[in-house]
């Protein structure tokens, strides 16, 4: 047979052993024969038992040939080789029922392994069905649409609303408003003006407008992500099997072994007798037990696990990558504050945008909407509301002309919007102006804030082993830095596109095994550059699911981190097992040696020995010690209540604030009935909040957090609001007795409502994150 005639008779093999219905139907047969011969055997068929066994023998033997074959054409000689000599040494002496019990172990670890290794698709099919495949252009003879590879560089498009911009060009004439989260991750829009740049892929958020193509369908930045994703994906190493691992030392031992016992003794039965019991029963199914068994516990917190192979490698990550928006944050922005203008309640800000907010699908429009419901504000109907992309909504509500977006940046502005536009440079927030009868009434802030669990997250991952936190993100250097402070991360690296994540990840992955946490298209060539990629699931794109080793199916990052102490735990349970039962094997193969175990009584110490490895292996199905702690329903169910009321406690934070602001302005009545309002809201009902909280919620969870002094600190907040509570109140007694505040108090009352308001903040944030944060 010559050389490609034999390559091709390998190929078919291998190609023969790669169904994936082989293994389960492996198990069945072999399981028959064995289960058949011992039935003949009891008959006292002594003949018929040795055929049944040895068929069961040999239906093993043609399969694992094929393994071994694959394994030797990647390089490695694995496990299944020593099985192989087991099996057909057996056959040679004539020990079939050595053989039947070999082949049912070979046939129950590959089953188990298939079922840990299954990797479902990476095709990327939303990358390819959301890519356009058409464009309109714009022509003398008016607007046609056109495949998209007939576009060409200098063709002028028309990008109607809704629309996912075709080609990478130029705007031409109107403001765009764009939704560039595909790209860049940024769930809020950007505005290009005549002149700006635009890239393919993102979606148009605003009115119809024009585009100049610069590039081709192929040249453009929707193309080349799925170009990188595909390139990522197709960089990943076969699956070095844990097994494999070991079998690089204890396969050479083995036959020195059983050399050497035959050569010794001259009897062929005791090196079958020492390859029989050296089967690596622990390796062939221990490893793959805790791994199944790490999968199933993971799946039970929404932790969904393409194969064994992401569970071992993120097991043994050092270095974890998170994009910002999305995964590190909640993906969608929030009202931060609202302002109001002298002479406005901010209360009343928030219902007339929220009114008029209503008829617009603007993301930042949904927010203030929803903050204004959460805040059982009564909404009016607007009417006569109209649109226009890049500058926000206009309409009457109560009878005033009333808009909510952009204003004019030109002339003079007054001393409180020069205040919100500074604050909204510190924060990085965006900020939507209400003017009412065209003047500024008052200002919405918005940003999108961290998830309430990521820093407890990120703790955890570094007690799980994670050495290397780093975030990367479209987002700017400045909001991203303030992001990467307040968690602690060891890197940040803003402003980057998804060639740009691409090569963070690549260059990481020199340097440890790297996990990258994404929830976009934009992040799904990153994930599949990654050594394990994990996708945020639950909101997060179809792409970056499919591109992904790992999907969290609930929207909650705190999974990650159960993640990996469950892989951690399964992996270091998968070593012991193996490592054990290879220990006892050692020892059988040195009574082997010996000619103290025939290959009969081999095979069934050897089975002992798997059930041994087994049970141990199980116990990755148990939830380790530091997974979050328990709580009771009556726990959870007060946890959900105080995070709502936290919520609905938010515009008591703002009149407290905007109280110590009026006070700058002088201690006239004004000042003074802004204080007597925070007042009332303390007393009626931010102090009756607080209270629960200390007699209803933190006995509930101390049970689960070892005890009432893990909420020690949380109740010494509690005690210094209500200290600052009783100063404002004794200043506002000594103002009703002389007729006003006097300029002495000014300063003190103003640092106290500043403290106030500074330590309810850090107090809900600590709270949020070190206790609602545990509630599913």
């Amino acid at each position: 047979m010559n050389r490609s005639a034999f390559a091709k008779r390998l190929r078919s093999l291998t190609a023969a052993v790669a169904s994936p219905r082989l293994e389960p139907t492996l198990l069945v047969v072999t399981a028959a024969a064995l289960t058949a011969g011992g039935a003949a055997w009891l008959a006292g068929a002594e003949a018929l038992a040795d055929l049944l066994w040895g068929l069961g023998t040999l239906s093993a033997v043609i399969p694992a040939v094929g393994w071994v074959v694959a394994a030797l054409r990647h390089g490695r000689a694995g496990v299944d080789l020593i099985a192989v000599l087991a099996l057909g040494g057996t056959l040679a002496v004539h020990e079939y029922l050595a053989g039947a019990l070999i082949a049912l172990m070979l046939a129950t670890g590959r089953t188990l392994e298939a079922a840990a290794q299954r990797r479902a698709s990476h095709d990327l099919h939303a990358l390819l069905e959301r890519a356009p495949r058409s464009a309109r252009r714009r022509t003398a003879d008016g607007v046609a649409t056109v495949p998209l590879a007939a576009v060409a560089v200098g063709d002028l498009l028309v990008v109607g609303p809704g629309e996912v911009v075709p080609v990478d060009g130029r705007v031409e004439g109107a403001l765009a408003n764009l939704d560039e989260s595909v790209l860049t991750g940024e769930s809020l829009t950007v505005e290009r003006a005549a002149g700006d740049t635009v890239r393919s892929g993102v979606v148009n958020a605003g009115g119809a407008f024009e585009v100049r193509a610069t590039a081709t369908e192929q040249d453009s930045t929707y193309a080349a992500i799925v170009r990188l994703a595909r390139q990522a994906g197709a960089e990943s190493a076969p699956l070095v099997r844990l097994a494999d691992r070991y079998a690089a030392w204890f396969l050479p031992l083995t036959l020195a072994v059983a050399g050497l016992a035959w050569l010794l003794s001259g009897s062929a039965v005791r090196a079958v007798a020492v390859l029989v019991v050296a089967t690596p029963c622990p390796l062939l199914l221990a490893a793959p037990v805790a791994i199944v068994s790490g999968i199933s516990r993971a799946s039970r917190l929404g932790v969904v696990m393409r194969d064994g192979g992401a569970l071992e490698n993120l097991g043994r990550a050092r270095t974890l990558l998170l994009d910002k928006t999305g995964t590190l944050t909640r993906g969608r922005p929030h009202v931060l504050d609202v302002v109001a203008a002298p002479g406005w309640q901010s209360a009343e800000v928030l219902r007339l945008a929220a009114s008029l907010d209503q008829y617009s699908p603007h993301v930042l429009a949904e927010a203030i909407v929803d903050t204004a419901h959460d805040r059982k504000l009564v909404l009016s109907v607007p009417s006569d509301v109209a649109e226009e992309a890049g500058r926000g909504a206009a309409g009457i509500v109560d009878g005033h002309r009333v808009s909510v977006g952009r204003i004019d940046a030109t002339g003079a502005r007054p001393s409180w919007a020069r205040a919100v536009d500074n604050r909204a440079l510190l924060d990085g927030a965006a900020v939507a102006w209400l003017t009412v009868d065209g003047c500024p009434a008052g200002a919405v802030l918005l940003r999108d804030p961290l998830r309430p669990d990521a820093p407890r997250t990120l703790r955890h991952l570094r007690a799980a082993g994670i050495e290397r936190l780093l975030m990367l993100t479209g987002d700017r250097a400045e909001p991203a830095r303030e992001v990467g402070a307040v968690l602690g991360l060891d890197d940040v690296r803003a402003g980057l596109d998804p060639a740009g994540k691409v090569a963070v990840v690549r260059t990481e992955r020199e340097r440890a095994i790297t996990v990258m946490v994404g929830d976009g298209v934009n992040d799904a060539p990153a994930l599949a550059a990654a050594d394990v990629g994990v996708a945020m699931g639950a909101r997060g794109s179809t792409a970056s699911s499919e591109a992904a080793d790992i999907v969290l199916t609930t929207d909650r990052v705190d999974r990650l981190a159960d993640a990996v102490f469950i892989a951690v735990r399964a992996r270091r349970i998968a070593v012991q097992s193996a490592l054990g039962g290879m220990a006892m094997s050692l020892a059988a193969m040195a009574a082997a040696a010996f000619g103290l175990l025939p290959p009969a009584a081999g095979a069934l110490l050897q089975e002992a020995i798997d059930v041994a490895v087994i049970l141990n292996a199980l116990r990755a199905l148990r939830v380790g010690q530091a997974m979050r702690p328990a709580l009771t329903p009556a726990a959870e169910a007060l946890i959900h209540r105080f995070a709502s009321e936290h919520d609905d406690l938010q515009d008591v934070l703002e009149a407290v604030r905007g109280a110590a602001d009026h006070l700058s302005d002088g201690a006239g009545p004004q000042s003074l009935a802004a204080v007597e309002e925070a007042h009332r809201l303390l007393t009626e009902r931010l102090l009756p909040h607080e209270y629960a909280e200390e007699h209803e919620l933190y006995p509930a969870l101390a049970p689960a957090l070892g005890g009432p002094e893990a909420t020690v600190t949380m109740s010494r907040a509690h005690t210094e609001i209500e200290r600052l509570s009783r100063r404002i109140a004794t200043h506002l007694r000594l103002a009703r007795a002389e007729g006003g505040l006097s300029p002495g108090q000014l300063d003190d009352l103003r640092s106290c409502l500043y403290g106030l308001h500074t330590v309810l903040r850090l107090h809900f944030t600590q709270e949020e994150e070190s206790y609602f944060s545990l509630a599913q």
